[in-house]
């Protein structure tokens, strides 16, 4: 009796932080998936405050306890490429997994602004880069609504910029560099007057701050000049000479039927040393507005598709040439869907072990609401083509290193271990799956049983929690430089 007390009192004493600690939320025997170190295995997951305090399989004590037995505990996932800001945005993000969504292809309209109307906290976490495209209208005298995303085809976009407007673009975007932006969106499409030495310039810019340009390439297509393989070696190239790291947009809808040589080529830079990343999301559609640059004249040809391939996004109506010109002259832009692509084209991307996912986001496409609960419904349960901690490798761990190279944050997020954010989702399995569709793109995901941003479970056994807001800004490391 006596030699097993003191077996006791000597096992007490060797783990004292695992038996006395009671934390502020406990996960409780979950499948944990750490994508960083590989772990997937049935743990117990303590939190304190805004960190993961421990993961263990001795039991573990804590003022709010989950229990997760046969639900996967994995790392809240991580989306690059949300245009969607607003509070409902982020609650069908939330819904789909998503702890942190950033705009990172575009950028914000003005990155102060941006920070400034959600300093009381979001539902998740948020961030922005840099907007190239709004610089350059800038510098020709354009001025857009707060609330644009893209520049409409005009002067801004399609004129090639002077030396002195060149320099103008490079002061704005350091201004918010400094105010901290997370790198340089650069939509290189949606200005085709920018030569190939003013986008270098930006790039050498990068370079020189040391943060990352997230681009959608200057063209998409088979045929040359413009095709997707020339627009992806540009952009490889700039990232050569300058040392920018460059992280390429939704390859899926840039490259098409051409993304099997880009990725090659993607490999080839990275084999050789380059700071190269791309992401992929998984539908076929891609989305875009329909007066924007993408729609200027001969874009029939390169892009191998017509007015057919296109509808819009609240009606489904396809266009005809008639249609397509009175909306393409209509002074307010208009969403327009784009299907020129195929699901073998799209599965074999996102299989590809160097694309992470990104969902490219925006209210009136599935994409935004369906995209990671899809890629676990379709990927992991039903094709079987990516492991479980594959799959969340990609959506969580891949783009927290991208993130790295903007933000120390990266290094905290995107894991499932001592010290990482608490951004932490409990899902099934068995029942996760996107609900969005073309003709109810708004429709939230399920199997997401709860989800903590910040240590604070924001959504418990599958419902939203009240008006709790524990989202925080990640801002670049440039935030506070004269």
């Amino acid at each position: 009796m006596k030699l097993r007390f003191l077996t006791c009192l000597m096992l007490c004493l060797a783990v004292p932080s695992l038996v006395a600690q009671s934390y502020d939320v406990v996960i409780r025997g979950g499948r944990v998936i750490d994508p960083e170190t590989g772990m997937d295995a049935i743990r117990n997951v303590g939190v304190q405050g805004h960190t993961i305090a421990v993961v263990s399989s001795a039991e573990l004590r804590g003022k709010t306890v989950i229990d997760a037995t046969g639900l996967v505990v994995a790392p809240g996932f991580i989306d690059l490429h949300e245009h969607g800001q607003t509070a409902d945005d982020y609650r069908r993000k939330a819904f789909d997994g998503v702890t942190s969504a950033l705009e990172m292809e575009i950028g914000a309209h003005d990155i102060k602004t941006y920070l400034k109307q959600r300093a009381a906290g979001a539902l998740i976490n948020y961030g922005a880069t840099a907007n190239y495209d709004i610089a350059r209208a800038l510098a020709f005298g354009v001025v857009l609504p707060e609330e644009a995303i893209l520049v409409p085809s005009g002067q801004g976009t399609d004129t090639a910029a002077t030396p002195a407007q060149v320099a103008q673009i490079e002061d704005r975007l350091q201004h918010e560099l400094d105010a901290g932006a997370l790198g340089i969106g650069m939509g290189i499409q949606y200005a085709p007057g920018a030569s190939r030495d003013e986008v270098l310039q930006m790039f050498q810019l990068a370079a020189r701050d040391r943060v990352p340009v997230f681009t959608h390439i200057r063209s998409a297509g088979h045929l040359d000049p413009g095709s997707s393989i020339e627009s992806v070696g540009e952009v490889i190239a700039d990232a050569a000479v300058t040392g920018a790291s460059l992280h390429i947009v939704h390859l899926n809808s840039s490259c098409m039927k051409d993304s099997p040589e880009c990725l090659v080529m993607i490999a080839g830079a990275r084999a050789r040393g380059l700071d190269v990343t791309t992401e992929a999301y998984p539908y076929t559609a891609g989305m875009t507005q329909i007066n924007s640059a993408v729609f200027d004249p001969g874009w029939q040809q390169r892009l191998s598709i017509s007015y057919d391939s296109l509808a819009l996004p609240d009606t489904g109506e396809r266009l005809t040439q008639k249609r397509f010109e009175e909306l393409h002259a209509d002074p307010h832009s208009h969403w327009v869907l784009i299907y020129g692509n195929d699901d073998a084209t799209v599965d074999n991307v996102i299989r590809n072990p160097l694309v992470m996912i990104a969902s490219d986001g925006l209210p009136s496409h599935p994409r935004e609401a369906g995209t990671y609960c899809r890629v676990l419904a379709r990927y992991v349960r039903e094709q079987k083509s990516l492991t479980l901690i594959d799959a969340v490798r990609k959506m969580s761990y891949m783009p927290a290193q991208r993130l790295a190279s903007a933000t120390p944050a990266g290094l905290r997020k995107g894991r499932l271990q001592a010290g990482a954010d608490a951004d932490v989702i409990v899902f099934d399995l068995a029942t996760v799956a996107d609900e969005a569709t073309y003709a109810d793109p708004g429709k939230t995901s399920i199997g997401m049983r709860y989800v903590l941003v910040q240590g604070v479970p924001i959504i418990a056994e599958g419902k939203l929690q009240g008006d709790q807001r524990p989202g925080r800004a990640i801002t670049g490391t440039l935030v506070g430089s004269p």
